[in-house]
């Protein structure tokens, strides 16, 4: 009778509990004896699992008390989930070294492949198997770091985690929501801002002073999600190369300027629909960003921002010579601070003031030769409010007389209409420009799209001009031009007065329903 049936037979067996001594003389041996033990156990048929748990019931009966009782039934089912651990991990690490044996790739090449890919396939990779996790924790997988999504899925744990992992070596790092593409075309002029409050709440407040509601933010970026680029003593934001950020509606002026302040290598910087001050983020880039080449900001309440003064200009043009793309989108920029940007900035290349709202177009005057701006290639004035038509036929007229040499991209289109010289409010439909027909032949390299409504009508998309050779006495009201040419600029006593900001067009006070309509 084996030990079994002897166990089974004892109508009344006193279970005696295994001693584990205090001081183990011969450790191989015990450890031998255990695997013994449990590889007679794993050798049961699983027909046994009968026999099993009538054994188990047995042992339980047996026991005195229910308290005892119970202390055997709770080992026994850490011991079952043990062994279930135990053979999960000898499975993944089974699995592990089949991959291994069968990718054709070595663990380097395979880090410097996951390297290539975005965050989300990164994550993909480390979830199916040992191998590839191993692989994919290395931190070279995130030195480019897209966290972007269409709807709230990323909380700041998750922005922390990875960036933790990037260490110093990261490079890239991209957050918040994108409802379109963050990279619009030349000629487009639609807003990138998404936002997560009801569209009829235009009161001011700061995110952190509303509780936030439970189990409705789980996945929001809060303030202190570019915290973790200043920790370490900021190695994780040292060499940080590109930093978008779109539609973080908790993020503030501080918040980001301290994370702008961490990154002094930053050479790319967006920034789309975050509730910042543009004079406070463009002076921590002129105080941190010595090397940055493109800047990319887009307001996220268009014509209210007024708050960049000269002397903020003034210092981007000293502390930020490589700057060779800028786009400040529906903010109300005034000529003569335009006119310090972009006279200052002698490698600008790229400019674009889409929907800026006190824009008249005067700061182009004497412009595109030795008074800077030599350099420009794309100059988009889309929906400025305030762009006026003789300033318009006065760059064309610059242009066709040898100015802006280099200007292969001109966007003037309005879809409420260029404003009047005399007054603002009276709209031009069909603006009248003198020298097209002469840009065409002698600049066939620049394209200019002047796209305008019909008189009296509002287009909430601006049209599409789909022909480069349309006349540009279309009908429609659309133009569409591909020229190139050189300009003299006809000098103006009024023009780029730094002292009187308001100087050469009326202001007037606009109510916020009126602005959120530009």
């Amino acid at each position: 009778m084996d030990s079994h049936d002897a166990v089974a037979a004892s109508p009344n067996p006193k279970l005696k509990r295994p001693c584990y001594p205090t001081h183990t003389e011969n450790p191989t041996s015990d450890s031998d004896h255990f695997d013994a033990l449990l590889e007679s156990l794993l050798h049961f048929r699983d027909s046994s699992a009968i026999a099993l748990d009538l054994a188990v019931g047995r042992i339980v009966e047996s026991c005195p008390s229910d308290s005892e009782k119970q202390d055997v039934v709770d080992r026994a089912l850490r011991l079952g989930s043990a062994l279930t651990e135990a053979a999960n991990r000898s499975a993944r690490r089974l699995a592990s070294m089949h991959n291994a044996a069968v990718w054709a790739l070595p663990s380097d090449l395979t880090i410097k492949v996951f390297s290539l890919l975005d965050t989300q396939s990164v994550c993909h990779a480390a979830a199916t198997c040992y191998f590839f996790n191993k692989c994919a924790a290395d931190p070279l997988c995130y030195a480019n770091i897209n966290l972007t999504t269409t709807v709230p899925r990323v909380n700041n744990v998750v922005v922390s985690t990875m960036i933790q992992r990037a260490g110093k070596v990261l490079r890239s790092l991209k957050l918040g929501i994108v409802p379109s593409p963050p990279v619009a075309s030349l000629g487009s002029s639609q807003a990138l801002i998404y936002s997560m409050r009801n569209s009829s709440d235009t009161t001011e407040f700061s995110w952190n002073d509303k509780r936030p509601r439970q189990g409705k933010e789980t996945f929001v970026l809060t303030r202190s999600c570019l915290a973790p680029l200043i920790s370490d003593g900021g190695a994780p934001g040292a060499l940080l190369k590109k930093l978008h950020l779109y539609n973080i509606e908790r993020m503030d002026n501080s918040a980001l300027g301290a994370a702008i302040s961490a990154c002094p290598s930053l050479l790319d910087l967006e920034i789309v629909g975050l509730h910042v001050e543009l004079r406070h983020t463009l002076e921590s880039v002129s105080r941190s960003c010595p090397l940055i080449g493109r800047l990319y900001f887009e307001s996220s309440k268009t014509g209210r921002d007024d708050s960049l003064k000269l002397a903020t200009c003034n210092d981007i043009v000293n502390n930020c010579p490589y700057l060779s793309s800028l786009a400040l989108r529906g903010f109300k920029l005034h000529d003569p601070k335009v006119r310090v940007l972009v006279k200052g900035l002698r490698n600008l290349k790229f400019v674009d003031f889409t929907m800026s709202y006190a824009i008249t177009g005067e700061f182009l005057r004497n412009l595109g030769g030795s008074g800077g701006g030599s350099l420009l290639e794309v100059l988009i004035l889309r929906d400025c409010m305030h762009l006026r038509e003789a300033e318009v036929s006065r760059l064309l007229s610059a242009i066709l007389a040898g100015r802006f040499k280099l200007l292969k991209h001109l966007d003037v289109s309005n879809r409420e209409g260029l404003a009047s010289d005399d007054d603002w409010y009276q709209r031009c439909y069909t603006p009248s420009f003198m020298s097209l027909h002469e840009l065409l032949e002698e600049r066939p390299n620049l394209k200019v799209f002047a796209d305008f409504p019909a008189e009296g009508s509002f287009v909430e998309e601006p049209m599409t001009s789909s022909d480069v050779n349309n006349d540009t006495n279309s009908p429609s009201g659309e133009y569409a031009f591909t020229t190139s040419s050189e300009s003299s600029y006809n000098s103006d006593h009024s023009s780029g007065n730094e002292d009187y900001p308001n100087a050469g067009f009326p202001v007037h006070d606009e109510s916020s329903d009126e602005v959120d309509d530009l």
